[in-house]
């Protein structure tokens, strides 16, 4: 599979929900070209803050392999991760990150505090914009707009 195809699979993961409700951003890891956690957004169902979709997916990704570094994996969401999930896929070790659309008011990746730049960021994963853009923009903007 190819970086736009596992992004079609968080796209399908953000899908999920928004059908269930939620904010549409979805995440999945991918290790040695295998799928090994998918996740969309949860913390409306879940009562939870900390339920975005990297972080489930992160945390369903370290279970799958008994360890709390994913150096092996890349991760691939629909919307510029915010500083609590870009931290965590820094803890992570993750190797790649790919996310579609930028996030101006909450993202911290390229946007915002630019938490990879920092000196006290332990790791960086490579990173690259824009996977997917135009179709994970459109559907946030919808879903912020049959909101208003």
């Amino acid at each position: 599979m190819t970086a736009p195809s596992f992004m079609d699979l968080a796209l399908a993961a953000a899908r999920a929900a928004e059908r269930a409700g939620e904010v549409p951003i979805g995440c999945v890891i991918v290790r040695d070209n295998e799928v090994i956690a998918s996740a969309g957004n949860r913390t409306l169902v879940d009562r939870d803050p900390t339920a975005h979709a990297e972080m489930l997916a992160i945390r369903a990704a370290a279970a799958s392999l008994g360890s709390e570094r994913l150096v092996d994996c890349d991760l691939y969401v629909t919307l510029e991760p915010c500083a609590m999930c870009a931290a965590s896929i820094s803890f992570a070790r993750i190797r790649r990150l790919y996310y579609a659309a930028t996030d101006p008011k909450g993202g911290a990746v390229e946007s915002g505090v630019r938490f990879y730049t920092s000196p006290t960021c332990h790791h960086a994963p490579e990173v690259y914009s824009a996977v997917g853009e135009s179709e994970a923009a459109a559907m946030l903007k919808d879903f912020f707009k049959a909101r208003r």
